[in-house]
């Protein structure tokens, strides 16, 4: 075996409180989430927008992402668990698990990035019917600052041993010792990276044309890079669940393609605006 892959075999738990563990997990979801929090803080700051204008903002996308993250991973990746009884049905909305022993809190044990993208869309868009404020604007703010949050979601994935890559021979390889004793392809890793990456060419790109926000830009480089990387990145990735082994594209290629159609179509829109 390869003296270089990296025994990946982390403690799920950050600490405990009590009777009452902090995952890994969830900490990375706060992590990112209260980044992209202060970022946009800055940017409608930056922008003199209304404090109040702010407020609200984060209830929207906070709630936005968690519910679409959870109905997207139930009705795209295991509709035939979720939807054949009501105490699955349930288990869709709230962080339990209907077991032989009766209900039992597990937290959310599923989230899919395509829902979460959806539900923050919706999210945004009844958030700017509260507020009066424009839709692109509020839009292009929030994709400088998505990125950062994938990051840590992703780094949150790694820290579960969970969305593993395909088995390697590359010398970087994991071995998820939670999982298998392979050598894989760390895909979260890969996400991770390249999310950081692409929120610094945001950023970049803000820097230098501020007046670009409105315009659809910055929402259309967010999906339209986040998008097309995850289509790729798929190839590296072991299937999540079994239904997908006949398929030419898996779930998350299948997902990826509207997003990415979406954001070109929004980042040509710029030379409308």
């Amino acid at each position: 075996m390869n003296p270089l892959y990296i025994l990946w075999n982390p403690d799920s738990t950050m600490l405990h409180i009590g009777n009452y563990n902090v995952h890994w997990y969830s900490m990375c979801w706060i992590v990112g989430l209260m980044l992209a929090y202060f970022l946009v803080k800055h940017l409608y700051k930056d922008q003199k927008v209304k404090d109040e204008l702010f407020d609200p903002l984060f209830i929207y996308c906070f709630f936005g992402i968690l519910v679409g993250a959870r109905l997207g991973h139930c009705l795209f990746y295991e509709p035939d668990y979720f939807l054949t009884s009501w105490d699955h049905v349930v288990e869709m909305f709230l962080p339990i698990r209907h077991t032989l022993d009766g209900w039992k809190f597990t937290g959310y044990t599923g989230l899919a990035s395509h829902g979460g993208t959806l539900g923050l869309m919706i999210a945004l868009y009844l958030y700017t019917r509260k507020t009066k404020m424009k839709l692109w604007h509020v839009l292009d703010d929030i994709a400088i600052a998505t990125p950062i949050t994938a990051c840590f979601i992703r780094l949150g994935n790694l820290m579960n041993s969970e969305i593993i890559g395909k088995v390697t021979d590359m010398p970087w390889a994991f071995i998820f010792a939670q999982v298998d004793n392979q050598p894989r392809h760390p895909g979260q890793l890969y996400e991770a990276i390249a999310y950081a990456a692409f929120f610094f060419v945001g950023w970049y790109f803000y820097k230098r044309h501020k007046d670009w926000v409105g315009t659809g830009f910055y929402f259309g480089l967010c999906l339209t890079l986040i998008f097309t990387f995850r289509f790729f990145i798929e190839y590296t990735k072991d299937i999540q669940v079994a239904f997908e082994a006949a398929m030419p594209l898996d779930m998350g290629q299948l997902l990826s393609v509207p997003f990415i159609i979406i954001g070109i179509c929004c980042m040509m829109r710029k030379k409308h605006a």
